[in-house]
């Protein structure tokens, strides 16, 4: 999707590092690498939980093991959602994620879709490739051999043909398949795909041994891509090693990714886009209708890291030296004005969220016609988009120049939208 960089004001002050008082750079930059590590550990963990669970759907195909591993798959979102927010500043993050989490997808290169979904795309020859069914992927003068449906077949088919939405790994390939395509629209109702597309005695759908293949092996390359990201923030890790050697670079870095988070990504393609559009097709986690909680952790993450702490799955917390409290230390008054920002929308997120978690999805709330829905998803995005604000004057305060937070055409350009 096309970006527009937000740059701000600021200029970087010469090449020194700014007089900072107690909350040192150092330690701040420390604390951020040590709550991406136990992020990242906690992705793997659960992404294990999830692999346990698919194994036990696997043995025993039934609705019950089925449910168990959907929702393995949405424990799983949770501590990966809160790790976008090392995304964005640190190139490392930037250049795997779309390997984990890349999306929207188009899931006929992968399995059976429904008539609605069309037969083919002007922009897409794989567009229903389907994998499952088919031993041989050819398009467009490129063959791939998927006889077995291996995590290296699949490395070598995601973004095949060079578009973006041959998403053929990680998380959203395992969401559709646990829950297949949400046919509802902007009605009530998520995916619905029956247990028995996973029991080759009684199978449906057709090529359950197949399916059956790609879904662990996209868990598999899952967990394995998560192993990568924990060792690249250990203590020898490379991504620790590229904020810490700097510490200014790796405040930055932490500003540069709060601030795209908040502004470009959040706020404008995962929501403003989808609002303009009543879209229901524009929504995160589409298939399993989790977006509420994606939008909601994803700021929770953004929260962890400004004020330097992390709960990790087993209740336990990291937490140290903060961005808050250098903050405090230059401007007490921003720092009130950051932290009232970011308490305002996460009161607009926690409404967004209980009112997915009273009955109405997020892809409902932005459907055309409710009003009531719009309202509490666009009070969100003015939350981030005011907290991005704020955010920028921290920036300013620090004497951290030259930094490009990502944009949207949703916020800055919405007549582009409709080209």
């Amino acid at each position: 999707m096309k970006r527009i960089l937000f740059v701000t004001a600021a200029l970087m002050a010469g090449t020194a590092m700014p007089a900072f008082a107690a909350a040192a750079p150092e330690a701040i930059v420390s604390n951020y690498a040590d709550i991406a590590l136990a992020t990242y550990e906690d992705s793997l963990t659960t992404a294990q939980a999830l692999r346990e669970a698919i194994d036990k759907l696997v043995a025993e195909p039934s609705e019950q093991t089925l449910v168990a591993a959907r929702t393995a798959w949405l424990a799983a979102r949770v501590p990966y959602q809160q790790s976008e927010a090392f995304r964005f500043g640190n190139p490392i993050v930037d250049d795997w994620e779309g390997r984990v989490n890349a999306w929207p997808l188009d899931e006929g290169l992968i399995d059976y879709v429904d008539a609605g979904y069309g037969t083919e795309s002007d922009t897409n020859q794989f567009y229903v490739a389907n994998i499952i069914a088919n031993d041989k992927v050819s398009a467009g003068g490129t063959e791939i051999d998927a006889a077995t449906i291996t995590p290296e077949v699949l490395e070598s088919l995601h973004e095949v043909g060079g578009i973006e939405a041959n998403v053929a790994t990680g998380y959203h390939a395992i969401e559709f398949l646990l829950w297949g395509q949400d046919l509802n629209g902007t009605d009530a109702g998520a995916g619905n795909r029956p247990y028995t597309d996973f029991d080759p005695a009684n199978c449906t759908g057709g090529h359950c041994d197949r399916r059956i293949q790609y879904l662990t092996a996209a868990a598999d390359l899952l967990i394995s891509d998560l192993e990568e990201m924990v060792a690249n923030w250990q203590t020898d890790g490379e991504a620790r090693a590229e904020v810490s050697n700097d510490p200014t670079a790796g405040l930055t870095a932490i500003l540069t990714g709060l601030g795209s988070l908040s502004y470009g990504e959040l706020a404008g393609e995962r929501m403003k886009l989808g609002l303009l559009l009543n879209d229901p097709e524009e929504e995160h986690d589409c298939f399993s209708d989790n977006t509420h909680n994606s939008h909601y952790y994803d700021l929770v993450g953004i929260r962890n890291v400004y004020f330097g702490a992390y709960e990790r799955v087993d209740g336990s917390k990291v937490e140290g030296a903060s961005l808050a409290e250098l903050v405090s230390e230059k401007d007490p008054a921003l720092a009130e004005e950051m932290k009232a920002k970011l308490d305002a929308t996460l009161a607009a997120m926690t409404a967004l969220k209980e009112r997915a978690e009273g009955g109405e999805a997020y892809d409902q709330m932005i459907g055309q016609g409710n009003e009531e829905g719009n309202a509490v998803v666009q009070a969100a995005i003015d939350g981030l988009v005011d907290q991005t604000r704020s955010l920028e004057r921290v920036i300013t305060a620090l004497d951290l120049g030259g930094i490009e937070l990502e944009g949207s055409d949703s916020l800055d350009n919405p007549n582009a939208v409709f080209e």
